[in-house]
């Protein structure tokens, strides 16, 4: 299953350089494109040095985007790249006013990359922060918080590394590497037990989660052979009876894991987890967590 994955792995450096590149791009007009203000105004010889701070305490995450934006773009005008001396870690939870870099080089390097290594860190920033609030209100629930695919388009790797800096996991990365049958699927088929055969054959070897919303759906599933439920907009009364019949078929049956969906708040959660699911997984992490305010301020 994804979720048992190995939760440390880094950002990917192949995206990461495509996804500074495109962004530069976007800023730039192109390759190697301008900045009209920083290019009529300054000096391509005058070096400049700084810090970035944070304007809110938060979780760091994605710290060494700042390091490729500054190389992408000393290539691109044919300048040195700047020192920088990167302060903290992905996953530090720092106060409000923390440096967390300093840097010092070509100015005209530094202000065009200003704003795009800003958004990419204000964003990463911003979704490891608000699933470590997830993190730390479940601590002691035995429940993990997951992430889900309502990715900003393009940004899935970012905002997913996001998610294990705060401390979540990471649920499937995409619609490759773990079958999900939900009620379209099986309005489509017919039945759950028809969507799970289907994905059976024709990708034995894929992992297969299955939506349920009532008790009759969560044992056709078993029946079919499904050890991972995804309990859908249930209330907790309903929750915590399916967990409960889960659980104590799981002598004759093996482990299955539950994870509750739908409906999912800060203020909710502890409840929820005490239902006795494993997961809880909660689109927001990716889809409404606010940025993190970071500023890159010039000495």
């Amino acid at each position: 299953m994804p979720e048992h994955a190995d939760q440390d792995q880094p950002l990917d450096a192949e995206w990461l350089a495509a996804a500074v590149e495109r962004a530069l791009d976007e800023d730039l007009g192109g390759n190697p494109g301008r900045d009209v203000t920083t290019q009529s105004t300054i000096d391509a010889t005058t070096r400049v040095e700084g810090s970035l701070v944070m304007r809110e305490a938060g979780v760091v995450a994605g710290i060494e985007v700042a390091r490729h934006v500054l190389t992408q773009v000393a290539r691109r005008f044919e300048l040195p790249v700047p020192e920088l001396d990167i302060l903290v870690h992905d996953g530090d939870v720092v106060p409000v006013g923390t440096a967390v870099a300093h840097f010092e080089g070509a100015g005209h390097v530094v202000l065009i990359a200003e704003r795009t290594l800003l958004n990419f860190l204000s964003r990463a920033c911003g979704v490891a922060t608000h699933t470590r609030r997830w993190v730390d209100t479940l601590a002691d629930t035995g429940a993990k918080v997951l992430d889900t695919r309502k990715t900003t388009p393009g940004l899935r790797e970012l905002e997913k590394y996001a998610v294990r800096c705060g401390g979540g996991v990471n649920k499937r990365m995409g619609l490759f590497d773990c079958a999900m049958v939900k009620d379209n699927h099986i309005v489509a088929t017919g039945s759950v037990s028809a969507a799970f055969d289907a994905i059976h054959a024709e990708f034995p070897s894929a992992p297969i989660q299955v939506e349920v919303e009532t008790w009759e759906q969560a044992h056709e599933a078993l029946a079919a052979g499904a050890v991972f439920l995804m309990l859908d907009n249930m209330d907790i009364q309903q929750m915590a009876s399916v967990v409960a019949a889960v659980r104590a078929l799981e002598h004759d049956i093996g482990k299955v894991w539950l994870e509750a969906t739908g409906g999912l708040t800060l203020a909710n959660a502890v409840e929820v987890a005490r239902t006795g699911v494993d997961y809880m997984s909660v689109g927001a992490l990716t889809h409404s967590s606010p940025i993190i305010d970071l500023a890159l301020d010039l000495q």
